[in-house]
């Protein structure tokens, strides 16, 4: 059991350090690193010696950046394989479409990006690759709470439920009206829930009844998409499904980030 009132250790105080980088500060300076962490600076001298010596950091100029070796370890998670088996046809339906299309798993309550490819003239996102967001505040998050306990998930729910914006929908009931749609087949929706102007229709990966990920497509709130758009969604849903359902049978169910 962990002592909650025990100072931190040096493995959390690593974590933290790793976590002051984001996309939008790639590349930072001692000063940085401290003032974004939280630590000392000389525990940051420290800690950045160490995992230059292990390759979670290298330096970059007068600054430092996270490593190739993270990298590498990062491509060998089980999302990882999912992500392989999608982009293919991730990269097909952005191009037909001309929409962003994003892929994602579910953690908790809240979205991680998997994969997210969009035209330089698309609204800007707020969250890239590796991002998260709280699932009741985006089509992709519902369209995998949709497949979980719904009987139960009420118990579960955040209270309250994070807001990014005032359309964000926070009432519970609200919320399972619409995920009790979404199961029954109805396309996942939020328009203006995550960020003012964008809006985004979204279906789960069903692989032996659980959602093992959501594909979305993004657009600008007012101009929906039209049928056809979203019949391609729904097929390259299925599609990707299949094709995780053959990596399944063929003996990988553990790449996958639920159990089947």
């Amino acid at each position: 059991m962990v002592d909650a009132d025990a100072p931190p250790s040096i493995l959390s105080k690593a974590f933290d350090l790793l976590r002051a980088f984001n996309s939008n500060e790639r590349v930072m300076t001692l000063t940085d690193l401290a003032h974004a962490s939280g630590l000392p600076k000389s525990t940051v001298h420290r800690l950045l010696a160490r995992l230059i010596e292990l390759g979670a950091i290298e330096p970059h100029r007068a600054g430092y950046k996270i490593g190739i070796e993270l990298f590498r370890l990062g491509v060998t998670i089980p999302a990882a394989g999912m992500r392989d088996v999608a982009l293919p046809y991730l990269a097909a339906l952005h191009r037909w479409t001309g929409q962003t299309v994003q892929l994602a798993v579910l953690r908790g309550f809240e979205v991680v990006y998997l994969e997210r490819l969009a035209l330089y003239s698309s609204l800007s996102a707020l969250s890239g690759v590796g991002g998260r967001l709280p699932a009741n505040c985006t089509a992709i998050g519902k369209a995998m709470l949709a497949y979980e306990n719904l009987d139960d998930l009420e118990s579960f729910l955040p209270s309250p439920m994070p807001r990014m914006t005032p359309s964000s929908v926070t009432d519970v009931a609200a919320l399972l009206a619409q995920l009790r749609e979404v199961r029954q087949g109805a396309l996942a929706r939020e328009c203006d829930e995550a960020q003012p102007g964008v809006a985004c229709v979204a279906l789960p990966l069903v692989v032996n009844g659980f959602a093992v990920g959501a594909i979305s497509l993004a657009y600008r709130a007012g101009a929906p998409p039209d049928k056809k758009i979203e019949t391609a969604l729904r097929d390259t849903a299925a599609r990707i499904a299949r094709d995780i359902q053959a990596n399944l049978a063929d003996g990988r169910a553990h790449w996958f980030p639920r159990e089947i």
